[in-house]
């Protein structure tokens, strides 16, 4: 299936597209690299904030596709998503995932770790996205909090490591 944005990629490197909303996020984590990575790969950030995870695969690499769920019972809205760029070198490892048809928001969302001189590892979130349903966009100011409210959880499970 195909994503619903042109910009694929675009949240690996330099600046994102303009015409969405932007998030980034960067902290240092307390866990060692190795740890990190084996966490990340697993679905830790998406888990660790809240959301429920659907997917055949039991870690993320490109192509796979998943489906985020927040919310309860039935009330549980899930959002499809399809990772469209995955990096794994010495130092450095993260992927990208775009938006799949029927999910609220336009966009893509990266989860990336890497090491500095001192090797300390740090996280970052960069993400862009915008509305894809009226009813998202006449709660554009409820999705924003919501969506900052995800991301601090995001940091906040890796930083639980």
């Amino acid at each position: 299936m195909d994503v619903t944005y042109a910009e694929v990629g675009a949240t690996r490197e330099g600046p994102l597209p303009a015409g969405y909303l932007h998030v980034t996020r960067r902290a240092r984590l307390t866990a060692g690299f190795a740890e990190a990575a084996d966490a990340l790969a697993h679905w830790r950030p998406q888990r660790g904030a809240g959301l429920r995870v659907r997917t055949d695969a039991e870690r993320a690499g490109l192509g796979v596709e998943f489906a985020s769920g927040i919310g309860a019972g039935p009330l549980r809205l899930w959002v499809p998503c399809k990772i469209v760029w995955i990096e794994d070198r010495p130092g450095r490892f993260g992927f990208g995932f775009g938006t799949l048809p029927g999910h609220v928001a336009t966009g893509e969302e990266a989860f990336l770790l890497s090491t500095d001189a001192e090797g300390a590892v740090w996280f970052e979130v960069r993400a862009f996205s915008r509305p894809a349903k009226w009813w998202t966009k006449l709660g554009a100011p409820v999705a924003r909090l919501m969506q900052a409210r995800v991301t601090d959880g995001y940091v906040a499970a890796m930083r639980g490591l």
